[in-house]
């Protein structure tokens, strides 16, 4: 098979164009991620003229692979026309486009085993650094220009899916936020006759522990009062002989990265993985809440568990639902309370406790006035969490199509 791989220095060419007329004012820089990102750099006082130019269909990568942990900055070029990086960046193009199409060489750069290669071949004392002729010395098979089309073809199909379902996620949690603060801080959640209460002119009272006021058929609880918390641990008594695992770096926003598999007897487990959940648990990361490491589990299978690190808040009451309290806790106004004190901890991380979650307050309908919108608020849940499924599927079909390069 490697008989037919070819040299990339054979395809490509280094670019190395600066912005000396200082014409370009989109300044980019490239993620671990492989993609083109704002560039958050101090330019204060730089000769930006000597930063490089790249155009569509160039790439950049950055050289130095020891500050990336496994993974190689590299990025193609194909949201803009032009922008400049730091002169740090090595670019380059394809020399001729009817021999290699850059988008299908930007889907080997994407293959883990790419970015093992690059950190195998990196050298260097202080820095370890892939280097251009490193580049050029990289093999892969280069099929026909029509197999090339076919491929990227392939994969721009599953990558608009994957697109099309992060849009969709993104208008539900939207709407939910939206209907939130319209029904619980707003407090124009429909009466008996579907009018908007607070709006329509519904009574309000003032609620002297709590300093706020409140439609006058509603109560007020602190979490602690509606919430247990990390109710259920990991003992030995429990006789799994696989675990799965969620730590606290692969959910954010509610969307699960990746769940790590434990055979025990076999694997070493981590010393965090001890919290169980259940259904409809809420998870909520206690280090740097402004990270958002939290989420909703929906229906765990009986033998995961979750880090110690995340605080397991599970609702007293079947009338007060997850995604309400959900919604609550992780509101901007909240997550940037919860971040002020984790900011004044004493910790080696900002970090909160439960209690400060705890302490947080609901408002809600008396009389199980939560049955309507526990309807709505788990149906959008329950769809989302559909597509994020269907997502990582679509993902790991993307992956799948990758990994078949070797072969084609």
């Amino acid at each position: 098979m490697k008989s037919s791989y070819k040299l990339l220095g054979n395809f490509i060419t280094e670019v190395n164009s600066r912005d000396r007329a200082l014409t370009i004012d989109k300044l980019l820089g490239v993620s671990i991620q492989k993609k083109f990102i704002p560039s958050i750099a101090n330019t204060i006082g730089t000769d930006m003229s000597t930063y490089k130019i790249v155009k569509r269909n160039q790439f950049a990568y950055g050289p130095v692979t020891s500050r990336n942990g496994d993974q190689i900055s590299i990025a193609l070029m194909d949201g803009h026309d032009e922008a400049i990086v730091s002169q740090a960046y090595t670019s380059f193009e394809v020399k001729n486009i009817n021999e290699l199409i850059p988008e299908y060489l930007m889907m080997w750069f994407r293959r883990p085993e790419f970015d093992r290669f690059a950190r195998f071949k990196s050298h260097g004392s202080a820095r370890e650094i892939f280097s251009w002729e490193d580049m050029c010395n990289t093999l892969l098979p280069v099929p026909s220009i029509q197999i090339q089309k076919d491929v990227v073809k392939e994969y721009n199909v599953l990558q608009d899916r994957i697109a099309l379902h992060d849009k969709l996620v993104k208008s539900l949690e939207d709407f939910a936020n939206t209907l939130y603060t319209q029904w619980f801080v707003e407090f124009n959640y429909p009466d008996e006759n579907g009018r908007p209460y607070k709006a329509s002119g519904g009574e309000m009272e003032f609620d002297d522990f709590y300093q706020t006021e409140h439609p006058k058929e509603w109560e007020i609880k602190s979490l602690k009062e509606i919430l247990n918390f990390n109710t259920s641990s990991l003992t030995s008594a429990d006789k799994f002989k696989e675990l799965l695992y969620l730590d606290t770096g692969n959910i954010t926003n509610n969307e699960i990265d990746e769940i790590q598999n434990f055979t025990l007897g076999k694997d070493v487990l981590p010393s965090r993985a001890k919290r169980k959940v259940q259904h409809n648990d809420i998870i909520f990361s206690t280090v740097r809440p402004n990270l958002k490491h939290f989420g909703i589990i929906k229906n765990p299978p009986s033998n995961m568990l979750v880090s110690t690190g995340f605080a397991v808040l599970t609702p007293k009451n079947k009338n007060i639902f997850s995604e309400l309290i959900y919604l609550l806790i992780t509101s901007d106004g909240n997550l940037e309370k919860l971040q002020a004190k984790a900011e004044m901890s004493v910790s080696t991380y900002p970090s909160i406790n439960v209690e400060d979650l705890l302490s947080l307050s609901l408002c809600f309908p008396r009389n199980g006035g939560l049955i309507q919108a526990s309807r709505i608020f788990s149906s959008i849940f329950d769809f989302s969490d559909c597509l994020k499924k269907e997502k990582k599927i679509l993902k790991t079909m993307s992956n799948l199509l990758l990994s078949r390069l070797v072969t084609i």
